[in-house]
């Protein structure tokens, strides 16, 4: 059997890897400092055969200031070429976690083999930790967007609002598919249990893109409101007179067919939206 470390185990992905893997060790700043280099050395590496980064600075717009442009990069870059050289010295399966963010969103559909194009702070020390995990032979990395777990996220704060009765703007420009953490969890498990090939994996919810104006009508509709309380604005307008805001991109959509091909097929991101709000929310 073996034996896998979840690191960021308190996070919406970290919850829902600790039900998927429910026997793994698991690793928070307070046990285990992946940006600190003589704290990853002196981990036991010896009880562990796979490694799942779950851990991330996930403050889009608190990376563009000074404090947070290094803090995201000493967790989305440093700690994850910390990984790396751990992984190649002990023999050992790096998973990690990207997101849509290293891509400028330019194009409808972003492949595996799509270059690197970050818009962002966030965006960029993301690239860098895949260009880290990549060195390593033993790795997955896992691309993904719009994540949807048990903390803070935007169907949560879209159903919040919905019960307060609140008519939000919400940008209508951003297209892309919901990726819901028990969906994520469950294609790591996948790759590892049936050994892919090790590489770079494309897995959000199926169904089809949408923008966050229309999942947030939805959300309102699933939560009994009229969804015509929701209204459609741009990026632009909805980020007008603001600063430190960092570059979203325009489209999030990830070509699904590597994936496919393994066997793994998500369920629609609308399916499990009702369910969510019915089963967590409600």
């Amino acid at each position: 059997m073996n034996k896998i470390l979840i690191i960021g185990a308190n996070g919406q992905l970290g919850t829902a890897l600790q039900n998927e893997f429910p026997k793994a060790l698991t690793a928070d700043v307070n046990t285990l400092d992946i940006t600190n280099e003589k704290s990853v050395n002196a981990y036991p590496w010896k009880n562990v055969d796979i490694i799942i980064n779950a851990a991330a600075f996930t403050n889009v717009d608190g990376a563009e200031t000074p404090q947070g442009r290094i803090s995201a990069w000493q967790v989305n870059a440093t700690a994850v070429a910390n990984l790396a050289k751990i992984a190649t010295t002990h023999n050992i399966i790096l998973v990690h976690i990207s997101s849509d963010y290293v891509f400028d969103g330019s194009k409808k559909n972003y492949n595996e083999a799509a270059s690197f194009s970050p818009l962002s702070v966030y965006g960029a020390s993301k690239a860098a930790g895949d260009l880290s995990a990549s060195v390593t032979p033993k790795h997955y990395i896992i691309r993904t967007s719009w994540v949807i777990g048990n903390g803070n996220n935007f169907v949560r704060t879209m159903h919040d609002l919905a019960q307060k009765n609140i008519k939000p703007s919400v940008v209508n420009d951003q297209i892309g598919r919901l990726t819901f953490t028990p969906d994520l969890a469950a294609v790591i498990k996948h790759l590892l249990e049936t050994e892919q090939s090790y590489g770079t994996y494309n897995c959000t919810n199926s169904g089809p893109s949408k923008s966050w104006a229309e999942i947030a009508k939805k959300v309102y509709e699933l939560s009994g409101k009229n969804p015509n309380d929701i209204t459609p604005i741009s990026t632009n307008e909805y980020y007008a007179g603001k600063t430190d805001i960092a570059p979203r991109p325009h489209y999030s959509t990830l070509d699904l067919d590597k994936i496919i091909k393994t066997g793994f097929v998500a369920p629609d991101w609308q399916d499990r939206l009702n369910k969510y709000i019915k089963e967590e929310l409600q």
